[in-house]
């Protein structure tokens, strides 16, 4: 996935939040994909026509980015673009709930990549969240996820302590990755975006493309982690681990893992 990735270098058109844009053009660029962050609506179309890839996130959300993720992913929608949702902080506010639903009504979204709390929110379940944290809840994220999934007619990708990605049907695991990921901000909102670009060079079965987007991800956050112990070293260390880890690499690391198990 990864050798495809640098070797097509997919354009992906990111309706992101201010705060994590940077970070999030640079990870894309880190594993050999291209970003364009463009947010406004008289561009949106065209935009989304020249990429590969769509990366809608509502981390700042506003009424005229809102009216631009709906106008990019019908345009995606109708040249067969892969759309990535991220419902940052969907339970934050009746706004951000209100949008993501009429996203998903509104435009045909490949996968929903969410914390436990956004999931829950989405799916309208109890959950006591944190502002764009996932906070704490009691129910069971896998069962949520599968029937989410069902429900809407996507994959659902769910990152915590172990990953989870399901299409209602099957459900795959990922236990890897490392605390630190979440002492800075916008790793899982740059994880939707290489989820998008995963998707713009392996379509086919999209179950085991985003599964293994994941992996890799949550393979280089672990590795990234072993050589840096504060935030600030963790962010360069890991921009450097998504530009240089390798397929083998993340193969070996599964590996030693299924030995573990």
């Amino acid at each position: 996935m990864i050798r495809q990735i640098k070797r097509k270098n997919p354009l992906i058109h990111c309706i992101t939040n201010h705060v994590v844009s940077n970070f999030q053009a640079n990870g894309l660029l880190a594993i050999g994909a291209s970003p364009i962050m463009g947010d406004a609506p008289e561009e949106a179309a065209e935009l989304a026509a020249l990429s590969q890839g769509l990366s809608l996130n509502i981390g700042t959300l506003h009424a005229e980015s809102l009216k631009s993720m709906l106008i990019a992913g019908e345009a995606a929608n109708r040249l067969g673009i892969p759309v990535v949702l991220d419902p940052v902080g969907a339970g934050a506010s009746s706004f951000r709930k209100n949008a993501v639903h009429k996203i998903l009504n509104t435009v045909d979204v490949s996968v929903l990549r969410c914390n436990a709390g956004e999931l829950a929110a989405v799916a309208g379940e109890q959950w006591q969240s944190k502002g764009v944290d996932a906070g704490e809840g009691s129910l069971d994220v896998r069962e949520l996820a599968t029937s989410t999934a069902k429900q809407l007619g996507l994959l659902v990708a769910v990152t915590g302590k172990t990953d989870i990605v399901t299409d209602g049907k099957s459900t795959i695991e990922i236990p890897f990755g490392d605390p630190i990921m979440a002492s800075i901000t916008g790793t899982g909102c740059l994880l939707s975006s290489i989820v998008a670009a995963s998707l713009a060079v392996q379509s086919e079965v999209p179950l085991k493309t985003v599964s293994n987007a994941l992996r890799f991800y949550a393979i280089a956050g672990e590795r990234a982690a072993k050589t840096a112990f504060l935030p600030g070293d963790f962010q360069l260390a890991f921009i450097n681990q998504l530009a240089g880890l390798t397929d083998n690499e993340v193969k070996e690391q599964i590996f030693l893992q299924e030995e573990r198990i």
